[in-house]
């Protein structure tokens, strides 16, 4: 294996594995920065050590078990060994070599939900929350964030060491907490699971254009938070959206990984089972007698698509009402711009483009790539593609999705064959 391609290997499995490695490691040390610093020393002896050895064949569980003995070794020269071996006491389990050795899958899930509360406390803002979740829990650098957010790298960089050094300050407890406390953080974890599943359906860098686990893992903690607060019809409203738009993974890219637009789908792969959980989980939201919140508006519109078994079939009229009830819950420019594609669905693509064209002046949409994508795409359909292939070569130059970039340009091509006819 030369070592482009190990390199390559291994940032797909870090980016895999690195969410329940640093939550593991934070349920041992304690400290959230400590445990990413652990987890990174691991990924670096994974670099030094698999492009001669080779992958192992649970590459999960060997980073956790460096990264263990590593965190391990630094108690033990800890000027506060003593404390720590007395909590080693207490949960010795965590450290004997039968666990390092151990393929460690039981309580992970758990880790994983536990450090999402952990990073949702009220003592963080919500730009730092969301800085802290796309780094720990999707994997992604700061440079990545820091587009995403259109801010400077060493803004995002300085945001997340604050984060981190704050939770550690605070010495806020490593655990799902119950009653008020539970309540008063609901929002924010919601909030961290649906960036999570987000950044695993539409991939905001790399070569792949989905991360198929990302959204697994995201959908099995909204799964397990559903138990924890059944009452919340929010929640089931994330979990309603999760499992409609995970059904429909099997058509959302090529066998060589293009991308395949919505309208595009063959909608008989849709996993129905997991559309029937989605619509039941919808249901249980709606039983429960409160007016739809954001996550439940959502996934009513993904049902408008999962009900529709041709794409001709699709009642974008109750699409559009549904996100003009969104646009007034969470008013925001993307809402806008998804609602302008509905309407252009609806009632035509010049109806859209007039909304389209007032997001331009939007300075938050200024370098999202959707808005002159989905601007190409209304330009287009009227058959004004000289306009049409500058949006669409516009919006490739903006995403850092390799696979998303090739359909953009791919689309820009069109243009141009039919500027010619």
């Amino acid at each position: 294996m030369n070592m482009s391609k190990a390199e390559r290997t291994i940032d797909a499995i870090w980016r895999i594995e690195s969410a329940k490695l640093i939550a593991g490691l934070t349920r041992m040390v304690r400290d959230i920065g400590l445990a990413e610093d652990l987890a990174q020393d691991a990924l670096v002896i994974a670099l030094e050590r698999w492009p001669e050895s080779g992958i192992p064949d649970n590459p999960g569980a060997w980073l956790m078990t460096t990264a263990k003995r590593r965190a391990i070794d630094l108690l033990r020269r800890n000027k506060l060994r003593d404390q720590k071996y007395e909590e080693l006491a207490y949960h010795k389990d965590l450290y004997t070599e039968e666990d390092l050795d151990s393929r460690l899958d039981g309580e992970i899930g758990d880790d994983l939900l536990r450090l999402i509360f952990m990073t949702c406390h009220p003592i963080l803002s919500q730009e730092a929350r969301v800085a802290l979740t796309l780094r720990l829990l999707c994997g992604l650098t700061t440079d990545e964030i820091a587009h995403a957010f259109l801010a400077a790298e060493s803004t995002i960089a300085q945001r997340i060491v604050r984060a981190k050094r704050t939770l550690n300050s605070a010495k806020v407890p490593f655990e799902v907490p119950a009653g008020e406390e539970l309540n008063d953080r609901m929002s924010a974890v919601l909030e961290v699971i649906y960036l999570m599943f987000n950044e695993g359906y539409s991939a905001t860098a790399g070569e792949d254009w989905i991360r198929p686990l990302l959204c697994q893992e995201a959908l099995r903690i909204g799964r397990v938070l559903a138990e924890i607060a059944p009452a919340e019809p929010e929640v089931h409203g994330l979990v309603a959206l999760m499992e409609i738009q995970s059904s429909r993974f099997r058509t959302r890219v090529t066998r060589t990984g293009e991308p395949v637009l919505l309208l595009d789908q063959n909608r008989a792969l849709w996993d129905q089972l997991l559309i029937h959980r989605g619509l039941a989980a919808l249901e249980r939201s709606q039983k429960l007698g409160q007016p739809y919140g954001p996550y439940a508006l959502q996934a009513a519109i993904s049902a408008c698509h999962a009900k529709a078994h041709e794409a001709s079939e699709t009642d974008w009229p109750r699409i559009a009402a549904l996100y003009e009830a969104l646009s007034r819950v969470t008013p925001s420019p993307i809402v806008e711009l998804n609602r302008a594609v509905a309407i252009s669905m609806a009632f035509g693509p010049a109806f859209g483009l007039q909304i389209v064209d007032e997001l331009n002046a939007e300075p938050s949409l200024r370098g999202y790539h959707l808005l002159p994508s989905v601007r190409g795409d209304l330009l287009y359909k009227l058959n004004r593609f000289n306009e049409a292939q500058e949006e669409f070569e516009h919006a490739a130059s903006l995403t850092r999705n390799e696979r998303e970039r090739e359909l953009l340009l791919k689309r820009a091509a069109e243009c141009a064959v039919c500027k010619k006819k």
